[in-house]
């Protein structure tokens, strides 16, 4: 099949715009990641037809995440390709002076990293950033408490499919300090963007992303002209739409619960969650088009990426990265209360990751080396009594007026407190780990 007749031209693109990048990548392929095969009937898709049923009608849809599968991110590529001439220590630099000072702070700054930061400092049509700083306000609450024990199950999510996962096991997150540094830069990631000003221009929040997307574009740089990764199997390494579940997965469970009691539209308080998020992923560089506004956009979506990724897990790279981030201490055991804390998340971790994102089957985590029994059941229950009290604690506090200010301020200065409990984030990859 012709290339012009598979991907937009977009998509072609990347090779005479980027060909340090995708000069040597074949785009008449479509790769074995992309299951154009799928039809409603699967077996995969018994829980959900009616969703999916809304995605085969909407073909379009499908040739979007067909698209984006073999779709990166130009701009910060192009960037990331300086790495040979520049080095990694000066594209880190850089970015870091630009984000805080302005780009033109920045001496002999390259237009690569020009067209970087003016892709991020662009105003989409779409955006409001009062509703965007009350969303985030609205989301210290769940980072505050319920990241702390969700956040390794959430992170195990992206492993279980080894097309998406197999980037992970190449820049050596097999390991336990890796595992641990994936989980915690994850975890440091979405909770410093909820803190006051993050997303602001000269925010923490915008660095962040800034430096994630940099972080993203040195995998794709090294693996495509590398003979260790295979375009006609996995597509382009980080594509576009496997930014999507990270970024909108807490909008999309929303957008579900908003569907499912009748209602099409967003209450006030949820749109600002929703835009916080939107505008979380559009700095990381996902394109409008991926970024729904409704309810059932956002479902039709996230659906749509699910239906074309092609199921694939395979012990080697699936089971070994679960399980070796599943079998690492995040936190410090050496007190009591180090200890429970540990325990709780250990079961709750579990608890997400089989009950969110492998529909409940626990004799498909058991096989995967993920129990879940008697003791870590009572460790999840008790964790989600302790998360869900101390939410709605939170919440009512915040919407009382004499003490809304004050819970507010312990909010943040827990955040920072787990900020410095996550360690540095530095949001990028060496390229030591390629040699």
């Amino acid at each position: 099949m012709p290339a012009t007749t598979t991907y937009d031209q977009s998509v072609l693109d990347q090779a005479t715009l980027v060909p340090e990048v995708y000069g040597k990548v074949d785009f008449s392929i479509v790769p074995e990641r992309l299951d154009h095969d799928a039809t409603i009937d699967d077996e995969r898709f018994a829980s959900i037809r009616k969703p999916v049923a809304r995605v085969f009608d909407r073909p379009e849809l499908l040739e979007r995440m067909r698209n984006y599968t073999m779709t990166g991110d130009r701009v910060a590529d192009a960037y990331a390709a300086l790495i040979p001439t520049l080095g990694l220590g000066t594209l880190i630099g850089q970015v870091e002076q630009a984000c805080a000072e302005g780009v033109d702070a920045v001496e002999d700054a390259p237009q690569e990293l020009r067209d970087l930061i003016a892709s991020m400092e662009a105003t989409p049509d779409w955006l409001d950033l009062d509703l965007v700083r009350k969303g985030a306000a609205e989301e210290r609450v769940p980072m505050a408490t319920a990241t702390p024990f969700a956040i390794r199950g959430a992170f195990l999510a992206t492993f279980l499919n080894k097309y998406a996962a197999l980037p992970m096991t190449m820049t050596g997150a097999l390991s336990n300090e890796a595992a641990v540094k994936r989980v915690f830069e994850t975890a440091s990631f979405f909770t410093a963007t909820t803190m006051p000003g993050a997303l602001d221009r000269h925010g923490k929040g915008f660095q962040a992303a800034a430096k994630v997307r940099l972080m993203h574009s040195m995998v794709r740089f090294h693996l495509l002209r590398s003979d260790r990764w295979d375009v006609a199997t996995y597509g382009i390494p980080i594509p576009q739409v496997d930014q999507m579940p990270a970024g909108l997965i807490g909008v999309f469970m929303l957008s579900m619960k908003v569907l499912g009691t009748g209602r099409t539209t967003f209450t006030d308080e949820e749109r600002a969650t929703v835009e916080v998020s939107r505008y979380r992923c559009f700095l990381l560089g996902l394109p409008a088009d991926l970024l729904g506004e409704t309810p059932q956009e956002i479902v039709d979506l996230l659906t749509a990426r699910h239906v074309s990724l092609r199921e694939g897990y395979d012990d080697e790279t699936c089971g070994t990265l679960v399980r070796g981030t599943m079998a690492v201490d995040l936190f410090d055991t050496s007190t009591i209360g180090g200890k429970v804390h540990a325990w709780l998340e250990d079961g709750f971790s579990r608890f997400v990751l089989i009950r969110q994102f492998m529909g409940g089957d626990t004799d498909r985590s058991d096989e995967m080396g993920i129990e879940f029994g008697l003791d870590k059941q009572i460790a999840a229950g008790l964790a989600a009594l302790v998360v869900g009290t101390s939410i709605t604690g939170y919440r009512l506090g915040l919407r009382l007026p004499l003490v809304s200010g004050h819970v507010d301020a312990h909010l943040n200065k827990r955040l920072a407190k787990l900020l410095d409990s996550y360690g540095h984030a530095d949001f990028v990859t060496d390229a030591d780990e390629w040699a």
